[in-house]
């Protein structure tokens, strides 16, 4: 037997028992007449004593031990003179009788800490060492719970797991594909799914009315810190469903899975329309743990010869409570910011509202004390409060105001890890133009259904379309997205003409779908939720990266296993490739 109990079971009911632990050496401690190990495994640390006088050459041996070494170990259990509140087997530790190395260690490339000394590269490059670290082991645990939760309600609720195919057809979807090329089929290709799109929408038309699946997408984009080329979605789709019983569905599996996994009890879902949240915070996915919303002064503003105001499209203002006591410097630095590439605004004009009921603007000039007051009531401004105002072209406008305002949440200490807000966002505009490519694309995709009341504003005002579309918002971030679906053949094929396909492209990419709708398709609709995403956020962090096993870097590669990679000139010519 390698061991009879884990590095984190033991306690003080366990006294005067023999047991045989085994795991890897945390840290040594040679006190003269003492040795003392920390031994470590996924459960937690025991500490390990030895004698010398007792027993010199066990020891002796301890001392010889490197970090990282696996060993076993036979002893007892005896009560700990000195306890160690901090570790769960903190009362007790193990009088070694028996210590066999299972194998040396070299020295790690970085601390096997809680705060290690590895960068993001050496620890991605040597992943299977920084998953011994606690924050990234206690990432993945809360992983595993989440996918567990995720599965209990959804199966309660009488969904049906079902696996849709990896290798499939490339069909435009937003992103480029991933490309497989095909032996068999010379000069044909497979693509890896941006989504199971089509396929869940097909398992509704054959009749599995409520199916689900914990699935890997692969999308072959830019990447940043929430995103990677390959990640997971909990995907779902529903028949005879409207709207209201998918967000329904949803609230319930979000209001689950926070609760069993964080403790968690979360009361409403507020919702609001897209043309909301971008009037109210310049995002469709707002952070609500914080107010500071948007207000707009326009007409306010307007006709005081100060062009800033006079020439702009919007002028939008946001309150900063308690912002008064801001320093000079602290405004610079503000200032600073949003001209910023990231936010890529052109100034910014403050209003003080100070404690003594005076005010103080960067516009004082133009703007007289009564001008200054009608601000702050329009904006609910009170004694000590500060009133940061933009000016300009209103998409870009709110857009760069939006970063500021979570720029100065995040200062102020405004975005708790441990509070969490949803909110749904609803009425999506259906189409989006793209001035690249002089056309009109899906905001979400192609298979989404346009509002009945807005069909006929297809050809007539197309963006003004709104689409039977929604997103869940979670601490600021798209953490679901849905929509209710096409299930009628004539309306699909007006959405295909309307998004620039030919009768013969569209037939091409989805007449498989096409020629389903014409044999009974159900009314349906679903949602998906970004796995790593809904993790992370539990787990307190922006990124996503450590909330998945293997993850790859910024450029998509896996610098561990040195992927991607080159291959042989056979494999080539057997899958007809030349490279240029």
């Amino acid at each position: 037997m390698i061991r009879t109990h884990n590095c984190g079971q033991l306690n003080a009911s366990n006294v005067k028992e023999k047991v045989i632990l085994s795991g890897w050496v945390q840290k040594t401690r040679n006190l003269g007449g003492m040795t003392f190990i920390d031994l470590r495994d996924r459960y937690g640390i025991t500490q390990l004593a030895f004698n010398m006088d007792k027993e010199a050459s066990l020891c002796t041996l301890a001392r010889k031990l490197g970090r990282e070494y696996v060993v076993r170990v036979e002893g007892n259990v005896v009560e700990r003179s000195s306890k160690n509140k901090k570790i769960q087997t903190g009362d007790i530790e193990i009088e070694v009788q028996s210590l066999t190395i299972l194998n040396e260690s070299k020295i790690p490339p970085f601390t096997i800490e809680d705060e290690t000394d590895g960068g993001d590269e050496i620890r991605m490059k040597y992943r299977y060492l920084d998953i011994r670290r606690n924050p990234i082991k206690e990432n993945l645990l809360l992983r595993a719970k989440v996918s567990i939760a995720t599965r209990n309600y959804l199966v309660k609720n009488d969904f049906i797991e079902v696996e849709t195919p990896y290798l499939i057809k490339s069909t435009p979807e937003g992103a480029r594909d991933f490309i497989v090329p095909s032996r068999m089929n010379p000069g044909k290709f497979y693509a890896l799914p941006q989504s199971p799109q089509t396929f869940k929408q097909l398992l509704m038309v054959a009749g599995m009315d409520k199916y689900f699946q914990i699935v890997k997408c692969f999308r072959d984009e830019d990447l940043r810190a929430d995103r990677q080329p390959e990640f997971t979605q909990i995907d779902c789709e529903m028949s005879f469903v409207n709207q209201e019983d998918i967000l329904n569905m949803f609230e319930g599996l979000t209001r689950h899975v926070l609760k069993e996994v964080k403790g968690v009890e979360l009361n409403d879902f507020p919702r609001i329309t897209y043309d909301e949240a971008m009037r109210l915070y310049g995002s469709d996915k707002p952070d609500i743990r914080f107010d500071m919303n948007f207000v707009e002064i326009t007409n306010l503003c307007q006709g005081n010869n100060f062009s800033v105001f006079d020439n702009a499209e919007l002028v939008v203002a946001i309150n900063v409570k308690g912002g008064a006591n801001f320093t000079r410097k602290q405004i610079d630095k503000i200032v600073d910011f949003i001209k910023t590439p990231q936010v890529g605004a052109n100034g910014l004009i403050y209003c003080k509202y100070n404690t003594d009921g005076t005010s103080k603007s960067s516009v004082d000039k133009f703007f007289d004390e009564h001008k200054r007051n009608s601000w702050a009531e329009k904006a609910n401004c009170e004694k000590g409060d500060l009133l940061l105002i933009m000016a300009g072209d209103t998409n870009k406008t709110r857009k760069s105001l939006s970063t500021l305002r979570l720029h100065l949440a995040d200062q102020l200490g405004l975005r708790k890890t441990n509070k969490f807000a949803p909110l749904w966002v609803l009425d999506f505009p259906l189409l989006e133009w793209d001035e690249d490519t002089k056309r009109f694309h899906a905001m979400h995709h192609p298979f989404t259904s346009p509002k009945t009341c807005d069909i006929e504003k297809l050809e007539s005002n197309p963006s003004a379309v709104r689409a039977n579309a929604y997103d869940l918002v979670l601490n600021g971030n798209e953490i679901g997205g849905g929509s209710i679906r096409i299930h009628d053949k004539k309306l699909q094929k007006l959405m295909f003409k309307h998004l620039g396909f030919s009768d013969e492209e569209a037939k091409e990419q989805f007449g498989f779908l096409m020629e389903a709708f014409e044999y009974g398709a159900p009314p349906h609709g679903g949602v998906a939720f970004g796995f790593d995403r809904l993790c992370a956020i539990m787990g307190g962090q922006e990124s996503i990266r450590d909330f998945i096993a293997f993850p790859k870097n910024n450029s998509g590669r896996d610098i561990m296993i040195n992927s991607p990679s080159s291959i042989a000139d056979d494999q080539l010519m057997d899958l007809n490739i030349k490279l240029k």
